[in-house]
This record gives C-alpha cells, structure tokens and sequence, in this order.
C-alpha cells in the first residue's frame, strides 16, 4: 500500500466515524466519486502532502432551504474553501439549460455565504496535474498567508507571503526586486528560510535559482 492510499483510508475512515449527520456520513461510507479521488491522488497529495483541514463531502445549505455537498471543503480556522470537480460530460456537453441554470445559482449562493470557490475541470487533473497543484497552493495561500511563524524579520515574512501568493518558483532577483533589496540580500533571506525548512530548492544543483514553499 503507497503512503497516499494508506493516509488517505486512515482519512476517510476518520471523517465517517466523527460524522454525526446521517446524511453526509451515508455519502461518506459509498466513497469519494472517481474525479475527487483522481484529483487526491494525483494533485492534492502530491502538492499538500497530507488531508489536514480537509472536508470530504461537506454539507452546506442553499437558500431554499435544502441540503448541498461540496466534493472537498477546505477549513482552516474559521475559513471556507470549496473544490468542486467538474467532470466533462455532466458538465459541459450533457449539461441541458435547467442543470447550468443550477449550477451558476450553486455557485452564487456560495460565494455569498462567504465561502471561496475553487471548480477543477476532471481533464485538468489527468492532462495538467502540475498546473492543478499549482493552483491549490496558491488557493491554501488565500487562507494561510498571513499566517507565518513569529520568529521571522518583516522581510522573510514578506517572502512566505509571496512564494503563498504566486503560482510558480521564484528567482532570488524576483524577490529582491520584490523587497526592494540586493540580489545577495535576498539570496540571505532565502538560504534563512530554506534551513528552516519553510522554502525549498526548486530548480538548480550547485547553486539555486529558483525557489518555492514547503508544505
């Protein structure tokens, strides 16, 4: 069993037996549908590297009164995230005007709850994973980015935040430019922040060019 598939039972075996609500714990015990589990274990995974503040399945109510599930809710603290995977053909070429009308009205409703709305379309995941994990960082960025460890100087917290903000590695001449400060003083930040294992290498051998954030 890979590392994925066994974090991944252990996860989905804990939401079902801490679910009080009959009705998402029914939905829990069927399984994830193939596009939220494809989408696990060839982007979240890889990206994340673990399922904390992740809700499979979460129940929220709609306007009318009624009961809708997102496939994945991301919570960390008292934020709200939403990932929905949109499978091609119930989306997109089987999708008659009532179900699109639906759809838009889902994710209005939503966004007015408050919640940040993230839709991944099903190719995306088995065409672009890297695009996809790209994208789920910079949307845990949206929740996490003020969120640094207190020991940091303005200008490393600075730097966390922006390798939470932006969508690919960055060179050490970006950040300095971003900074406003020497192209070694940024390469001083960065090598700070890489022994404390907050950034990592992305790029290069002997000497780094490019740089992104560890989760």
């Amino acid at each position: 069993m890979s590392q994925f598939e066994q974090m991944y039972e252990e996860w989905m075996q804990a939401n079902i037996e801490a679910e009080k609500n009959h009705r998402r714990r029914e939905l829990l015990i069927k399984g994830l549908g193939h596009g939220t589990a494809e989408f696990l274990r060839l982007v979240w995974f890889p990206a994340v590297g673990h399922f904390n503040h992740l809700l499979p399945e979460w129940e929220v109510r709609d306007f009318n009164n009624g009961y809708r599930y997102l496939d994945l809710a991301y919570m960390p603290g008292n934020a709200k995230g939403g990932i929905e995977i949109q499978g091609y053909g119930a989306h997109a070429r089987d999708l008659d005007v009532r179900r699109f009308k639906d759809l838009c009205r889902r994710h209005c409703l939503l966004t007015l709850d408050g919640w940040i709305f993230l839709p991944i379309a099903y190719p995306s995941i088995t065409d672009e994973p890297q695009q996809c994990q790209q994208l789920i960082l910079a949307f845990i960025g949206k929740f996490v980015a003020s969120d640094v460890p207190s020991q940091l100087t303005c200008l490393e917290a600075e730097t966390v935040r922006l390798a939470r903000r932006i969508l690919r590695p960055f060179t050490p001449s970006e950040l300095a430019h971003h900074l406003r400060v020497s192209d070694r003083h940024a390469r001083r930040i960065l090598h700070k922040l890489v022994e404390l294992q907050i950034l990592k290498a992305a790029s290069g051998q002997q000497r780094s060019r490019t740089y992104k954030l560890c989760l």
